[in-house]
């Protein structure tokens, strides 16, 4: 029962990390921006990222199932990949600040890798688990960029 008990830990900061999406979303001030042809549909953001935490939330789960304390470090980095994630909604859609945001995602990318590289020793498994995260990530990186240089007039408005 103690294995369910954490991975019910794990699945709560991950919902908790979403729940900034859910606060900050894209309203008018995004539908209104000028996106790139590639830019994805809306509606395939929400199904994504369901995906992207459920798959950290295991990750996490495996790792700590594994190894426990002794990953403390792995799991600091974890960490601060949870916090720079949940971050980003805010000063992207919060703020408006594609520019910030688009500084942020890049440490967010870092923290990714990183985790990935600390989880590995401890689960294979769970550190694979988390490279469509870094795959979507990059993506979104690639897509604030755009959008940042497609409407420089728009950031903090």
């Amino acid at each position: 029962m103690e294995g369910w008990l954490s991975l019910l830990v794990f699945i709560a900061l991950n919902v908790a990390v979403a729940s900034t999406g859910a606060i900050f979303q894209p309203g008018a001030w995004y539908r209104e921006l000028a996106k790139p042809r590639w830019n994805p549909p809306n509606w395939l953001f929400g199904p994504v990222w369901t995906v992207l935490y459920a798959t950290n939330a295991v990750s996490g789960w495996l790792v700590w199932e594994t190894a426990g304390g002794a990953a403390g470090w792995a799991f600091a980095i974890y960490g601060i990949q949870l916090a720079l994630n949940s971050l980003w909604s805010y000063l992207f859609f919060g703020l408006k600040r594609m520019d910030i945001a688009l500084g942020e995602v890049g440490l967010l990318w870092l923290s990714i890798a990183a985790t990935i590289a600390a989880f590995a020793p401890f689960h294979t498994g769970a550190a694979l688990m988390l490279v469509p995260y870094l795959a979507w990530v990059t993506i979104a990186a690639a897509l604030n960029l755009r959008l940042l240089q497609l409407n420089r007039d728009r950031v903090g408005a």
